[in-house]
């Protein structure tokens, strides 16, 4: 063995990469797991910056409106929800626009308002759930395409010289076969930690404008049915469904 090692030695031969030509030696999977990276890294700041976009002062915003229903200027309040970003203002203002239609009409407004907004709070969630799930994997393959690739380098027929084949890698090359095969797994796992730390930050952002907006839909709907002169019955909560379950994450 030992002399085996010294021939390889004396006589290193370049590692003919089998991945890609031209990807730095990493192989594919990896520059596609950096790419998800990239794209997974934009989302969440993309969804973060829509976020605080969206959430507002609740409480002064439902002020200001209350304020202006009780002189009875309709048209002020609807011009305070379109001046207001986010999904609360619009919740409140098609409940404004349903005051018509007595508690039920409202009731229904508010509920169906809510189903519009949480679509939007919930796009590109289910994105980062399917990244965070599949990058484990993703790096595995990588890591066994670069194993092959170093396992392929070393069944290659070689000459004979001094006794010994020739033709082949010289170890130290062969390790860095395998170390940047490692880097994919590596890559992969990471990305996950990643993916899944985003996806629960950008849950929690979600269930709190959620029930921002559950909040404002009752608020909504006791000031709207509200007579001037008695408390009148307290207004049932009206719920904000979700569009879909918030996707699970498992750690692969």
């Amino acid at each position: 063995m030992l002399g085996v090692l010294i021939a390889l030695g004396e006589n290193p031969a370049p590692v003919r990469s089998s991945m890609a030509p031209g990807l730095g030696g990493y192989g594919i999977v990896f520059w596609v797991l950096l790419f998800l990276t990239a794209i997974t890294v934009a989302v969440t700041i993309e969804r973060i910056l829509l976020y605080r976009r969206e959430q507002i002062d609740f409480a002064q915003f439902l002020a200001g409106v209350r304020t202006v229903l009780k002189r009875d200027n309709v048209l002020e309040a609807l011009s305070i929800c379109d001046a207001t970003p986010g999904p609360v203002a619009r919740l409140v203002k098609a409940a404004i626009l349903a005051r018509d239609g007595g508690r039920e009409r409202i009731a229904e407004a508010i509920h169906e308002a809510g189903r519009r907004e949480m679509p939007i709070l919930e796009a590109r969630l289910s994105f980062i759930a399917t990244i965070t799930q599949i990058a484990p994997l993703l790096g595995v393959l990588g890591t066994l395409l670069g194993f092959a690739g170093v396992f392929g380098e070393l069944r290659q027929p070689g000459t004979m010289e001094h006794g010994f084949a020739a033709g082949y890698a010289a170890p130290g090359e062969l390790f860095g076969g395998v170390l940047s095969a490692l880097y994919s797994a590596a890559l992969g796992v990471g990305l996950a930690v990643v993916g899944q730390s985003a996806h629960n930050y950008l849950v929690a952002k979600i269930d709190h404008l959620q029930r921002d907006l559950e909040r404002a839909g009752d608020e909504a709907l006791k000031l709207l049915t509200y007579d001037g002169n008695t408390a009148g019955p307290s207004a049932p909560s009206v719920p904000i469904p979700s569009s879909s379950p918030a996707p699970s994450v498992v750690a692969t």
